[in-house]
C-alpha cells in the first residue's frame, strides 16, 4: 500500500517470517510511505527475493534494516536466516547501507512506552504512525498462530530502532564537538 507521493530518503525495513516478509519504507519516523505484507507457499526465498528486489528498486532506500539473524541471540530458523543473508547481499550489491539490529536493540527503543513484547511494540507503532494502526491485528492468544501482518509492524519497529540510534549517534556527536 503506498501512502504518499514520491518516495525521498526511504529507509526500508524488511522482517521475513514463516511466510514471506512484512516491509515498511518511512520518508521519516513519522511519515510511512509504504507498507504491506507478502506471502507466498512455494519457493519462498526466491519469490521473496524478488519482489523485495522490486521494492528497493522502486523505492531506491537509503537504508535497509534488518533484523539480527545470525548470532546466539537469533532464533531465526535457517531458511530464514538464508533469506536474510539474501537481502544484506541484494542491497549491499545495489549500493544502499544496511543495518542490523537485534530483538533487545528493537525492546529497548520501545522500553519507554513499557512495550516489550512484540504485539505490545506493534500497539506502539500503530499508535505513532496512524496510517498503520488500521492494519493492527489482535492481540496473539497464547493458542494462535502470529498473525502475518506483525510483519509488517516488527519492519516498522526496526526502521524506528533505526531512526532513534541515528538520532542518539548524532546527538552524541554534537556533544563531542561541543
Amino acid at each position: 500500500m503506498t501512502v504518499s507521493g514520491s518516495p525521498r530518503a526511504i529507509t526500508l525495513g524488511v522482517y521475513p517470517s514463516s511466510r514471506g516478509f512484512g516491509w515498511a519504507a518511512f520518508e521519516n519516523p513519522f511519515s510511512v510511505a509504504d507498507f504491506g505484507v507478502f506471502t507466498q507457499l512455494r519457493r519462498k526465498n526466491e519469490a521473496c527475493l524478488e519482489r523485495i528486489a522490486a521494492l528497493i528498486a522502486r523505492h531506491e532506500p537509503e537504508a535497509v534494516i534488518l533484523e539480527a539473524f545470525d548470532g546466539h541471540e537469533s532464533r531465526r530458523s535457517r531458511r530464514i536466516r538464508l533469506l536474510s543473508r539474501a537481502i544484506q547481499s541484494l542491497a549491499t550489491d545495489r549500493g544502499h547501507e544496511v543495518a542490523i539490529y537485534s530483538r533487545r536493540d528493537v525492546r529497548s527503543t520501545f522500553a519507554d512506552v513499557a512495550a516489550s513484547t512484540r504485539d505490545e511494540i506493534a500497539s506502539a507503532v500503530a499508535r505513532s504512525v496512524p496510517a498503520l494502526g488500521m492494519k493492527l491485528p489482535p492481540p496473539r492468544r497464547q493458542y494462535d498462530s502470529e498473525d502475518k501482518r506483525l510483519a509488517m509492524f516488527n519492519a516498522a519497529a526496526l526502521v524506528l530502532t533505526h531512526y532513534r540510534n541515528g538520532a542518539t549517534a548524532f546527538l552524541d556527536d554534537l556533544r563531542d564537538a561541543a
